[in-house]
C-alpha cells in the first residue's frame, strides 16, 4: 500500500467507523477501514429492495438510547424520526402485545387487571424460585407456566436449539414483564430511527478525507501490507483473530428471506414474533419504523441456523470460559502489538447498536489516551 495510516481499522460497522471518525476528528489521525463485505455500517446495513422498499438486510435495528448526548452525537451524521417499535407475538391464534403488559394479561386470561391485581394474579401462578439458575427456571419464576409455554419456551428453543434449561437466565431475563398498557417494546427515553437509513448515516460519519475504505477485503489480505503507525482496531470474531487455537465460539446466525407484498402494509406493527407456529421465529415489516411512503411492502422472515454470519453469541457457561481464554490473548496483543479489540464479534456479546457506538466511542478515547502517553 503506497498511503501511511495511523489506524488500520479491520470492520466497517458502527465501531469502525465511529472509532475512524474519532480519530480524524480529534487528533488528525488516518484510517484505512477495511472490510470484507461489499458495504459499510456492518450489520445496521439498509437497503433499497429491488421492489424500492427500505429493508434491514440483517434484521431490524431498533435504535434506542437513554443518553441524549448519544443522539446529539449521530444528529450531526442524520436526522431523526420516532421509531414505532411495536412488537406482538402469536399464540392460541391471536396477536398479542409483547413483550407482557396489562394489555398481554387482559387479552390471555379473559379478564381486566389493574396493576395490583396483575402482580397478585402472577403471584399466584409463578414458581417461587429465589435463585434461578437459566432461562426456563427465571421465566417459571416471574409469569408460571402457561405463559412460559406460550410464549417463551419454543420461542427459545426455535432460536437457539437449545432447551431455555441449557441457557443462561439473562437470555429471557432481559424481556420485562410490564404492570403498564405501556405497548412499546423497549422502554427507553429515545427511539428513534436515522430518517435516510443507518447506512447513509454511518456513510456521513466517514465522508472524511482522512479515512479511506476498502471493501471486499479481508484481514488476512492486508495485515502483512499495511503497518499503521499508532494502532490496530479488530473488530472482527477474536476467536478468528488468534486462528481458533482454543477452537471456535459458536454463535446462532439468521437465514433471512424477504417477501414483497403488493399492499401498503401486511402485518399490524413491525415485528410478529411465532413461538409455536413456523420455522421462523419472526416476520418484520421495518416500513412502519422507515415511514416510507410506498403503495407495496416488504416482510422478512428469520430462520435461526448455525450456519453463516455471526449474529448472536450463545450465552452459556462453557462459552464465557472459553472467551475468557481468548480475551487474555487479547490482552496481551494489546501490550504488545497495540491491537484493540472492540465490538459485538470482537468481545463475544450481545449489544445493541447504541451499546456498540459507546464502546466504539469509549475505545476511540482509550487508543487517544494510550498514544499520547
Amino acid at each position: 500500500m503506497e498511503k501511511e495510516y495511523d489506524l488500520l481499522i479491520v470492520g466497517a460497522g458502527p465501531v469502525g467507523c465511529v472509532v475512524a471518525e474519532q480519530v480524524a476528528k480529534q487528533k488528525g489521525w488516518r484510517s484505512l477501514i477495511i472490510d470484507k463485505r461489499d458495504h459499510i455500517a456492518g450489520n445496521c446495513y439498509d437497503r433499497t429492495h429491488e421492489s424500492g422498499v427500505l429493508i434491514h438486510q440483517y434484521g431490524p435495528h431498533y435504535f434506542r438510547s437513554n443518553k441524549k448526548e448519544l443522539i446529539d452525537y449521530l444528529g450531526q451524521y442524520t436526522e431523526w424520526i420516532p421509531g414505532n417499535y411495536e412488537v406482538k407475538s402469536s399464540a392460541r391464534g391471536e396477536l398479542f402485545p409483547f413483550p407482557i403488559n396489562l394489555l398481554t394479561l387482559g387479552q390471555f386470561f379473559n379478564r381486566e387487571f389493574t396493576a395490583e391485581e396483575a402482580e397478585e394474579h402472577l403471584n399466584k401462578i409463578r414458581i417461587p424460585n429465589d435463585n434461578p439458575q437459566n432461562s426456563e427456571e427465571f421465566v417459571l419464576s416471574r409469569v408460571g407456566k402457561e405463559l412460559y409455554e406460550s410464549f417463551y419456551l419454543n420461542y427459545t428453543i426455535k432460536q437457539w436449539e437449545m432447551h431455555p434449561t441449557e441457557l443462561n437466565k439473562s437470555v429471557c431475563g432481559r424481556i420485562p414483564i410490564r404492570f403498564n398498557k405501556d405497548i412499546r417494546y423497549v422502554d427507553h427515553e429515545y427511539q428513534l430511527t436515522p430518517k435516510e437509513g443507518f447506512t447513509e448515516m454511518f456513510g456521513k460519519m466517514i465522508d472524511n478525507d482522512l479515512i479511506d475504505v476498502k471493501l471486499e477485503t479481508s484481514f488476512e489480505d492486508i495485515k502483512n501490507l499495511v503497518k499503521p503507525k499508532i494502532a490496530t482496531l479488530y473488530s472482527g470474531p477474536i476467536d478468528a483473530y488468534f486462528d481458533f487455537q482454543y477452537g471456535k465460539l459458536p454463535w446462532r446466525s439468521l437465514d433471512i428471506s424477504f417477501k414483497e407484498f403488493d399492499e401498503e402494509y401486511k402485518q399490524p406493527c413491525v415485528q410478529i414474533n411465532y413461538p409455536n407456529d413456523h420455522d421462523y421465529t419472526r416476520s418484520v415489516e421495518i416500513k412502519h419504523v422507515t415511514q416510507q411512503k410506498t403503495n407495496n411492502t416488504v416482510i422478512s422472515y428469520e430462520v435461526p441456523t448455525w450456519k453463516g454470519d455471526p449474529y448472536y453469541p450463545v450465552p452459556a457457561d462453557d462459552n464465557a470460559a472459553l472467551f475468557k481464554k481468548y480475551w487474555k490473548l487479547a490482552e496481551e496483543e494489546n501490550k504488545e502489538n497495540s491491537v484493540y479489540f472492540s465490538g459485538r464479534l470482537a468481545r463475544y456479546t450481545y449489544i445493541n447498536t447504541d451499546e456498540a457506538i459507546e464502546m466504539a466511542l469509549e475505545t476511540a478515547r482509550q487508543i487517544i489516551e494510550d498514544a499520547e502517553k
